[in-house]
C-alpha cells in the first residue's frame, strides 16, 4: 500500500498555479522524477514551473497552444517569456492538440463530436479540464520525443483551468497512437469544484 497526500484547492483557477508548482517539485523530487511537462499560454507559467524546478535533476518541457489556435499564424506565446524560456534552455513543444487536432475541424465544419473531442469531454468534466490538460500535454511530450515511452518512466504533468495551472499529475506518458497506454498514476493536486464561477 502506498500513501500519499492529495491538496484539493476549493477552486479552480490561476490563484492555484504557485502552489501546484510547489507541489509539483515537491513530489518529483519525493519519487526521483525527472521530467516534468506544463501547459502554458504566454509563457509565463512555463518561466515560473522552470524557475521553480531549477538546480534539480527534473528537466521541465513547455507545452503551448499550437499556433493557429487563437487565429491563422497566431503564436500565443508572448515573446518576453519565450525568450526568458529560450535563455533558460526550456523546451518549447507547440503542435497539434492531442486530444482535438483535426478532428475539431471536422466537427466545427460537420457538426458532431468525435470519439477524440469525447474523451477529452470525458475527462474536461468529469474529472477537471486541468487533469485534461494533463493527459494532452504528456502525450504531445511525448509525441514530440521530449518525455521517454519506455513503460517505466513517470512524468509529472501540470495543467489548469487556463490561465495558470490548478492540477497536477503523476502520469506514466504514452504516444497518441497508444493512448490507452498512458495511465495517470497519482493526483498531487486539484480543484473541488470544477469550474471559475
Amino acid at each position: 500500500m502506498i500513501k500519499r497526500d492529495i491538496v484539493y484547492f476549493e477552486k479552480a483557477g490561476s490563484q492555484n498555479t504557485d502552489d501546484t508548482i510547489r507541489l509539483a517539485v515537491d513530489r518529483a523530487k519525493e519519487l526521483g522524477i525527472k521530467y516534468a511537462v506544463v501547459a502554458s499560454v504566454s509563457g509565463e507559467t512555463g518561466v515560473k514551473a522552470a524557475k521553480a524546478f531549477a538546480g534539480t535533476d527534473v528537466k521541465v518541457i513547455v507545452v503551448g497552444h499550437h499556433v493557429g489556435f487563437s487565429g491563422p499564424g497566431q503564436r500565443d506565446f508572448e515573446d518576453r517569456y519565450l525568450a526568458e524560456l529560450k535563455e533558460m534552455n526550456i523546451p518549447i513543444v507547440e503542435m497539434s492538440h492531442a486530444l482535438s487536432g483535426v478532428e475539431r475541424s471536422i466537427s466545427r465544419r460537420l457538426g458532431g463530436a468525435s470519439r477524440v473531442e469525447s474523451i477529452a469531454e470525458a475527462l474536461r468534466t468529469l474529472i477537471g479540464v486541468g487533469t485534461k490538460v494533463c493527459v494532452e500535454i504528456s502525450i504531445m511530450a511525448a509525441d514530440g520525443g521530449y518525455v521517454p515511452v519506455d513503460g517505466k518512466t513517470e512524468i509529472i504533468a501540470m495543467g489548469g483551468t487556463w490561465p495558470g495551472v490548478d492540477t497536477a499529475c503523476v502520469i506514466k506518458p504514452a504516444h497518441a497512437n497508444s493512448f490507452f497506454d498512458l495511465q495517470v498514476r497519482e493526483f498531487v493536486c486539484m480543484p473541488r469544484e470544477k469550474s471559475r464561477e
